[in-house]
């Protein structure tokens, strides 16, 4: 069996998260990584000399480079497929995951956006089951989206957990 086939979802195709999320994500690593750089690069200079502002701030490059190109990758790396009895969350670059989650099982649905997500338009739908080990995340949904999928999911969980 070939390994892609893992994690594929049988005669369905998969759903991507808005790109947005790229973007979210990139200005998120800049914000972080400028900042990081730029307080151990004072405090090393002020300690250590300009040798070790020069170390820090090519170390902060390295680490900002390799996560705008990783981000895409991780985006890339999300999906989700809706099918008649489960929903299928598939994440991971390097560690792949795929969770199946029936409908019937879920507790609850959550819905979240943080600031930034929403001056993105971007929501998180979360699915809560009796085992933390099922629950499945999908970020980076529109927020339209990520209202009809909690309303579908919801009203699936409630048929599908009145027939146990």
């Amino acid at each position: 069996m070939d390994q892609d086939q893992l994690f594929a979802p049988p005669g369905e195709a998969w759903q991507q998260v808005s790109h947005k999320l790229v973007d979210l994500r990139r200005l998120v690593l800049l914000v972080s990584v400028v900042l990081c750089t730029a307080a151990v690069a004072v405090v090393l200079g002020l300690v250590a000399g300009p040798v070790a502002v020069f170390i820090t701030v090519g170390a902060g490059l390295v680490v900002l480079v390799w996560g705008l190109w990783l981000i895409p990758r991780n985006w890339r790396a999300w999906g989700y497929a809706e099918r008649l009895d489960d929903l299928l969350v598939t994440h991971g670059v390097m560690y792949r995951r795929l969770t199946v989650v029936p409908y019937g099982r879920m507790q609850f649905v959550d819905v979240a956006s943080g600031p930034l997500e929403r001056r993105y338009g971007l929501a998180t739908v979360q699915l809560h089951t009796a085992s933390p080990a099922t629950d499945a995340k999908i970020p980076g949904l529109p927020a339209a989206e990520a209202a009809r999928l909690r309303d579908r999911l919801s009203a699936l969980g409630e048929a599908q957990a009145a027939g146990l």
